[in-house]
């Protein structure tokens, strides 16, 4: 079982950055790999809408993406964290975002019947990290929602949506003892359920 944790801030040991590594920490204390990544380390163009997926469900675009497919389709789960940018997520974010349109299958003839690639595999879950400097939710706008609503379009089963108010400056967030607790206790949450569905599994097997 493995969980990929993916930051999409631009400041390295920032609020969002902590709180994600929290969730991964609660992961990793019940004995689940883990992997981290930083994406503004990596060179993620957006989407241009060439439809060259269309029949491998691979995209065309040959970039540092190329690099993240094959862990995704390995890893078990996700947690991706998004500080707030003008009440959305950051363009880096989106663009990660925009670039899983190629795990999207449609009908040739009927674009109203799809599914994802991670409903023909197995469905996979999902933690989200939110960061806004306001005190009121309002604010975060859909920095929250663009996460997660995408992610269950792409066959994530949602565990938890993590929404940090009140941080803005760097590493403020560590001032959030309860907010850092409930991050690795999510973390523990996401890692349970992994083990839940594998002891199910494993056990259907025998029946």
């Amino acid at each position: 079982m493995k969980v990929l944790g993916l930051v999409g801030s631009y400041r390295k040991n920032g609020n969002t950055d902590i709180l994600l590594k929290k969730v991964l920490d609660g992961v990793k204390s019940e004995h689940i790999d883990s992997r981290y990544i930083f994406l503004d380390d990596y060179d993620i163009k957006d989407c241009i809408g060439c439809e060259g997926c269309k029949n491998t469900y691979k995209c065309v675009i040959n970039d540092d993406m190329q690099q993240l497919y094959p862990l995704l389709m390995e890893a078990d789960a996700i947690v991706l964290g998004s500080p707030t940018y003008f009440y959305n997520v950051t363009g880096k974010v989106k663009n990660f975002l925009n670039r899983l349109y190629c795990y999207e299958i449609f009908d040739e003839h009927d674009r109203s019947i799809w599914m994802s690639l991670n409903e023909v595999v197995g469905v996979k879950y999902a933690v989200t990290v939110a960061v806004c400097e306001q005190d009121n939710e309002e604010d975060m706008g859909f920095t929250s929602l663009t996460m997660s609503k995408t992610l269950e379009a792409l066959g994530y089963r949602i565990i938890a949506n993590i929404k940090a108010l009140n941080a803005f400056s760097k590493g403020s967030i560590l001032q959030q003892k309860q907010q850092l607790e409930n991050a690795a206790q999510i973390g523990v949450k996401l890692a349970k359920t992994l083990k839940l569905r594998n002891n199910i599994k494993n056990t259907y097997k025998m029946l």
